[in-house]
C-alpha cells in the first residue's frame, strides 16, 4: 500500500492488507536526519500497543527503519488509521520476544518463517504511546 493512499483513505482503524493490520511508522534517518515513513504490518498488543517485526523478509541485514529507530528512539511516530501517535519503542528480548513473535505468526504465518531464512535474530518491537 502506498503511503499517500493510506493517508487519503484510512478511517479510525488500521486498514487490513494480506489479512493483518497495516500501520505507518515514521522515524528519523540515521544518516540523513530526514523523516522516513514506512508501511509495516502492525499487530495490536493489548489495548494501546502495537508490535512490529524487523524481518526484512528474512534478509541478512536489518531494515533501515529499525536502524533509524535504534539511533533516534525519541523521534518515532505511528499512524494507525487516521490517528497519528508519538510512540516509545521497546525491542523485546528473550521469552518476551519469542512470545510476541508467536502471537504475530498466529495472525500472519509468514513472519514465523522469516527467522529460518537468516542467521540474525529478527527484532520484535513493541510500540506504546509516549507519555
Amino acid at each position: 500500500m502506498q503511503i499517500s493512499r493510506y493517508r487519503r483513505t484510512s478511517g479510525p482503524k488500521a486498514p487490513v492488507m494480506m489479512g493483518f493490520p497495516i500501520i505507518l511508522l515514521t522515524t528519523v534517518g540515521a544518516r540523513t536526519a530526514q523523516e522516513r515513513t514506512h508501511v509495516l504490518g502492525g499487530f495490536p498488543d493489548g489495548e494501546d500497543a502495537w508490535l512490529v517485526v524487523a524481518s526484512k523478509s528474512g534478509a541478512a541485514t536489518h531494515p533501515a527503519w529499525f536502524i533509524n529507530l535504534a539511533k533516534s528512539p525519541d523521534k518515532i511516530w505511528i499512524e494507525v488509521g487516521n490517528r497519528k501517535l508519538r510512540v516509545v519503542a521497546e525491542s523485546l528480548k528473550g521469552q518476551a520476544r519469542l512470545d510476541a513473535l508467536a502471537r504475530v505468526a498466529a495472525v500472519a504465518p509468514r513472519y514465523g518463517e522469516y527467522q529460518k531464512k537468516t542467521d540474525r535474530e529478527i527484532p520484535v518491537i513493541r510500540l506504546t504511546p509516549a507519555g
